[in-house]
């Protein structure tokens, strides 16, 4: 890791931004591939990345070679990319986005976040409670933090580095954190995994490899093995070792009472809505009290969390019409998402925007989908977004759309949609989905504002 040069194959990815900004931060000249220009990767030309949209050697990389360049690659980068075969083939080091954080971390006292749902906002929530201690905190995270507007944070006297511990790939066996958060082993990732009981296989694999002298906090019902303490974490449980109750939704954000092994908080306000947020932020605070941290101290900076883009934002909101966007992507986290707005919004009708991530995530969980997407009061369905894979035989968005048990549900193709919302006046309306569908979100803000203004 001290070459003076690193390219980033995916550098447009969530996490692997996050990485690029701290490589830019150590002085390292950052050369990056992506497959399309978007709002981070023109931020990180901004921070001095030079980035490619190109999936071919070109020019300016003639000064590169395997003596002062190392290449990360994410795993959305197929075998077959051009660029990809002509570092293999001059005999660049690769390495995984993981393996690299692993690789930085490996001396710290890290904190990891994993699981299936949650991990990016628990991770931010982490982050921001230790950032408001004396010593502030560093932080690889998988999503853009409002309150940082960033997914890197650093503080040169940071005693915790906070980083989210991704499952897929069994990336997060290449991390050794001192302690870490588990908030859900919901199977995913299937395709990699091969079945259910592998893919939690991951997670007791993981789970061993926390700090025998940290603490493991586990959402209540999860059990791992370990050689390390673990507590418990829920909502309205008597018998989790920490555990929020009374939930009340406000325009401030959710409010709760906290329970924890030595103390009692009422009026805890996160800054920020939805009941799995609630959840998310217990987790948070139970691993900081694990950690020493006083709760009394931080409790009432949570109030002006922010939360973190489409996780549950809120785009625009008047007294007819509410959008929010969230990154979605799993059954169990739509019907979450869905639950949340009803509890937020009662009585007003809601439309989700769906866009499907992964032709084998949608097969695996097909009927999960048709599920909860039924508990919508109308669906407008986009193709699926493929990613890194190619087409399923018999595995499309018609496919899906013939399982959801509703009358108001339709096919509909991204240049289409705004046709679709033209006369959208009264209710809420969500887009959900991992894909590019975050792309339609700003043009769905101005169709909203011109419907109102008319």
């Amino acid at each position: 890791m001290n070459a003076p040069c690193v390219f980033f194959l995916g550098i447009g990815g969530i996490g692997m931004s996050a990485l690029a900004r701290f490589f830019l931060g150590k002085g390292k000249a950052v050369y990056g591939y992506d497959r399309s220009a978007s709002s981070l990767t023109k931020l990180l030309e901004e921070e001095g990345a030079k980035i490619v949209y190109d999936d071919h050697w070109a020019p300016e990389f003639q000064l590169l070679d395997p003596s002062n360049c190392i290449v990360i690659i994410t795993p959305a980068i197929p075998p077959t990319s051009e660029l990809l075969k002509t570092f293999e083939q001059k005999g660049f080091m690769r390495y995984k986005r993981a393996e690299v954080l692993g690789q930085i971390t490996r001396n710290e006292r890290s904190l990891g976040v994993a699981g299936t749902h949650g991990k990016s906002t628990t991770s931010t929530m982490l982050a921001y409670l230790l950032s408001q201690t004396k010593r502030g905190c560093n932080a690889f995270l998988g999503a853009i933090a409002t309150n940082f507007n960033n997914n890197y944070v650093f503080s040169e006297s940071a005693e915790y580095t906070v980083m989210e511990a991704d499952e897929f790939d069994r990336s997060f066996l290449f991390l050794s954190p001192l302690a870490s958060i588990v908030t859900s082993v919901d199977p995913d990732h299937l395709d990699i995994y091969g079945n259910s009981e592998k893919f939690i296989e991951g997670f007791r694999q993981f789970a061993m490899k926390i700090d025998p002298q940290g603490v493991l906090v586990l959402r209540e019902g999860i059990a791992l093995p370990g050689l390390c303490r673990k507590v418990s974490y829920a909502l309205e449980s008597s018998t989790a070792d920490y555990a929020g109750f009374n939930l009340k939704e406000s325009n401030q954000g959710i409010t709760f009472s906290l329970k924890t092994p030595k103390s009692n908080y009422a009026n805890v306000c996160i800054g920020i809505n939805g009941e799995h947020n609630a959840e998310n932020a217990v987790a948070a605070l139970a691993l900081c009290a694990e950690l020493g941290m006083d709760l009394a101290e931080l409790i009432p900076a949570f109030a002006n969390f922010r939360g973190i883009k489409r996780r549950f934002e809120l785009v625009y909101n008047t007294d007819h019409v509410a959008f929010i966007d969230d990154y979605a992507h799993h059954p169990t986290e739509i019907r979450r998402l869905i639950c949340s707005v009803r509890a937020m919004y009662p009585g007003k009708r809601v439309t989700g925007i769906f866009q499907p991530h992964l032709f084998s995530r949608t097969k695996d969980f097909a009927d999960g989908f048709a599920e909860e997407l039924s508990k919508l009061d109308r669906l407008l369905l986009l193709p699926i977004y493929p990613a890194r894979e190619q087409p399923l035989l018999g595995v499309d968005s018609p496919w899906l759309l013939s399982k959801v048990r509703m009358e108001q549900k339709e096919l509909v193709s991204p240049g289409d949609l705004m046709t679709r919302l033209r006369d959208f006046e009264d209710g809420v309306l969500i887009t959900i989905g991992a894909g590019d569908i975050d792309r339609l979100v700003a043009p769905i803000k101005e169709l909203l504002i011109a419907n109102e203004l008319t």
